[in-house]
């Protein structure tokens, strides 16, 4: 089924205190192919079921079952070369913070920040920025319809992990609940 969500994401601090991170507004209903959207947060994907149009969730997911915890593997260094265009590294828009759109080995469009720039490495961090932290959900299903098949064939192609049900910006790298991580 193809279900379309608003809702508020908070960042669960370690003290229990929340802050509100991302909104999904009824302008822009975040679309998702429910059982098969890829990097779901898995008590949203359960709390999901069966809702009908107008129904509400609230969902705490601990870290584990959010975004993961941080790992340095998700750290690299990569080839300074990459990050040139037309032969020229540009320093204004890769530098030390700047979060840059990237396609995996896999062709899943990423998101990392610049962590570092050497003479002939950038070092990236493509942890999830809520990695290691709890999370809550709370929102409303405001459209639920059969899935289309371009629907989806667009969830399980690689080009953005098949988030955002067919968001093609796939919201800036910020899908809600995917993150397209």
């Amino acid at each position: 089924m193809y279900v379309e969500l608003i809702y508020d994401l908070y960042k669960i601090e370690d003290d229990g205190t929340e802050e509100l991170v991302h909104q999904v507004d009824e302008e822009d209903p975040e679309g998702v192919i429910y059982g098969i959207t890829q990097g779901m947060v898995v008590p949203l994907e359960r709390a999901l079921e069966g809702l009908a149009v107008g129904e509400e969730f609230d969902v705490v997911a601990t870290a584990d079952e959010a975004y993961g915890q941080r790992s340095n593997d998700f750290i690299v260094s990569l080839d300074k070369e990459l990050f040139e265009v037309d032969g020229k590294f540009d320093p204004e828009m890769v530098h030390v913070g700047a979060s840059l759109p990237m396609i995996d080995a896999n062709g899943f469009r990423i998101e990392g920040v610049v962590t570092a720039v050497g003479a002939d490495t950038v070092t990236m961090d493509f942890n999830h920025p809520l990695t290691g932290k709890s999370v809550r959900l709370r929102g409303h299903v405001s459209l639920v319809r059969p899935a289309t098949d371009e629907e989806i064939k667009f969830a399980t192609s690689p080009s953005c992990g098949g988030c955002c049900g067919g968001d093609s910006e796939c919201g800036g790298g910020s899908c809600g609940s995917c993150h397209c991580n």
